[in-house]
């Protein structure tokens, strides 16, 4: 995947996240533990806050694992750029997600000027069982300057 550059460390990704979003709980925050050219891995720790009834992890946590892995794989090859929002997110719910520790792996598939494009797969078994899959469209914001 030759195609893409990173500008920033998974370290420097994950501290970025920590500072914009200081009121977020840092054990509940996903965190980088991978990165390659198109590619994140991150890892959310279990909690039982965490939970649906029924006792499998819920589709708010899935969904936001979901947006913010393509939020740090997208920061990672564009910078600091914080205004960086979501514009479109599709979530595919595959199975239950088992109680256990989240697991995100965010691909890269379309960097642009204005927007890029990312598909996150989600599981806490196995990557060959995955809880959801997402598609995640990010709106990038104009240079300074530009218009």
């Amino acid at each position: 995947m030759g195609r893409f550059e990173l500008q920033m460390t998974a370290d420097a990704v994950n501290a970025l996240m920590l500072r914009a979003f200081p009121d977020a709980h840092a054990d509940a925050m996903a965190k980088v533990v991978d990165l390659a050219p198109g590619r994140a891995t991150l890892v959310r720790r279990y909690g039982e806050g965490m939970l649906r009834p029924g006792g499998l992890i819920s589709g708010p946590n899935l969904m936001g694992l979901a947006d913010t892995g393509a939020y740090a794989l997208i920061l990672a090859h564009v910078g600091e750029q914080l205004m960086a929002v979501t514009s479109q997110l599709t979530m595919n719910f595959l199975r239950g997600a088992k109680p256990g520790d989240l697991h995100a792996e965010a691909e890269l598939l379309h960097l642009g000027r204005r927007s890029a494009v990312c598909d996150v797969r989600i599981w806490t078994e196995s990557p060959d069982r995955l809880a959801a899959q997402a598609n995640v469209t990010y709106a990038l914001p104009l240079p300074k300057g530009a218009s």
